[in-house]
């Protein structure tokens, strides 16, 4: 089902319960009003005919039925006629009770039928001792009902009948009228309504077909479609900021794999000879391949991690990252013996939640970084305090310019191409950043030399691994 068939059928069947509930109320609160009045007229006439009229003694007539629907009739507690003729009305366990209740109870209404004919009828109470005069129209006798009794009178249902026939046919037809134009109305409301939402299906579709995600959405009104155009708008954003992203990622790598790939092919090139060669020429040039086959591995290594950047993490756990850093020191104090560098850790326990591979990966990259423009017989800060990682060199500093590049992917310095590396290391420490929450900065340190910050959010200490009191 299309949506607007949906919403023509939601709007359709609103007003159709509407109409509905609107008929049914009107007949339940017609017919309320039609036999309220009835009961009335019924309780006036037998008030006035038990009262007696002003008479010292009541006249009631012998049971009869003047007309169709019209009865009256005294019947004793027993139910059963003060004089033991016929009863013309039906004498049900209700009339009963009042008869029998001493003529405390209330005045009670029913609806019953008589002959075929549809009735509404009261039920009296009379006390004991209870005294009338019951005629024939010929003959008069008085009666009088030691244990009390119930006198009933009828009247008949049926102009009340046709007046609800009347009523139903008529709501019959409203009701038809209303689905009717319940229909039309949501036909024509489905296709008001489609219109601007169509608009936006058009502008999307255009946008597919010519791939273009520079393009923008008209943002619109103020409304839930504005909003849907503003929202889409965000993700167009978002994508031609990844793919923008990705193309400048692909240039770079190019770019970056250029450079060892020719230098490989030239040295391969050179090793067709290799017999030519003297024996110190062969490990100078295997050297090179071995360098630059290296490199090669850094580089997709770090491309791979990049690439991984932003995915879900799945392997989170909660671990120390003083013993992180103590691990990664160790490891750079290896690196820095053949430059005479060496690392001063200063580390306090401190638990975080994140992936921990990555995390070595982003703290190793600090290290080499630091260690790449350490001067020879240079020192390395480190410290690892709440969450808050610092390494500190003594090198040459970062300058003002470069300040605000240098996380990106394949920047490297003027003074770093030279260098060997591939400009990702610290593009991977931001990404690791980023992903576990957490933050990195870079600023020109006091007295001279690079400081980095690397910050991640705290946990309280894993349960299996707390220190014991």
């Amino acid at each position: 089902m299309t949506f607007r068939a949906r919403l023509v059928v939601a709007a359709t069947t609103a007003v159709v319960f509407a109409v509905v509930l609107g008929s049914v109320a009107a007949y339940v609160v017609s017919y309320n009003s039609l036999v309220g009045s009835i009961d009335l007229s019924l309780s006036q006439t037998a008030s006035e005919l038990v009262g007696g009229q002003g008479h010292n003694v009541p006249t009631i007539n012998a049971p009869s039925c003047s007309s169709p629907g019209v009865c009256g009739q005294v019947v004793q507690s027993d139910g059963q006629s003060v004089d033991g003729s016929t009863l013309p009305l039906p004498v049900t366990d209700e009339v009963r009770d009042v008869a029998d209740n001493q003529g405390r109870g209330p005045v009670q209404f029913f609806t019953t039928s008589i002959g075929g004919v549809d009735v509404r009828e009261v039920v009296y109470p009379l006390p004991p001792g209870y005294t009338y005069l019951s005629t024939d129209g010929v003959e008069s006798t008085i009666n009088t009902l030691p244990d009390g009794g119930a006198f009933q009178l009828t009247a008949p249902l049926t102009a009340v009948n046709q007046e609800l026939r009347h009523l139903a046919i008529d709501l019959w037809i409203i009701a038809a009228a209303g689905v009717a134009m319940a229909v039309l109305l949501g036909l024509a409301v489905g296709r008001t309504a489609l219109v601007p939402l169509n608009s936006l299906t058009e502008s999307i579709e255009g946008l597919a077909e010519s791939t273009d995600m520079s393009q923008r959405l008209d943002e619109g009104t103020d409304d839930e479609l504005g909003r849907l155009r503003r929202a889409f708008n965000r993700l167009l954003a978002a994508l031609d900021s990844s793919r923008l992203a990705q193309q400048q990622l692909v240039l770079d790598a190019s770019h970056e794999l250029r450079t060892p790939l020719t230098s490989l092919r030239t040295n391969m090139e050179v090793a067709r000879r290799l017999d030519e060669l003297e024996p110190e020429e062969r490990d100078v040039l295997i050297g090179d391949v071995l360098t630059q086959l290296e490199e090669l591995t850094l580089l997709v290594g770090d491309l791979a991690e990049l690439a991984r950047g932003g995915q879900p993490q799945v392997t989170t756990e909660v671990f120390r990252l003083d013993a992180v850093v103590d691990e990664a020191v160790s490891v750079a104090t290896t690196h820095g013996r053949s430059r005479s560098v060496t690392f001063e850790a200063a580390v306090t326990e401190t638990w975080v939640a994140a992936s921990r591979a990555r995390v070595e990966r982003a703290v190793g990259n600090l290290l080499d970084n630091a260690l790449k423009w350490s001067p020879d017989g240079g020192v390395v800060e480190v410290s690892c305090h709440v969450g808050e990682i610092t390494v500190r060199d003594h090198g040459p500093g970062i300058s003002a310019s470069d300040l605000d590049h240098i996380f990106d992917r394949f920047y490297r310095a003027p003074a770093a191409r030279g260098r060997p590396g591939s400009g990702l290391g610290l593009a991977i420490v931001a990404q690791v950043a980023k992903d576990e929450r957490g933050s990195v900065s870079a600023e020109h340190a006091v007295g001279g030399g690079a400081l980095f910050r690397f910050i991640l959010p705290t946990v309280s200490p894993h349960p299996t691994e707390r220190p014991s009191d």
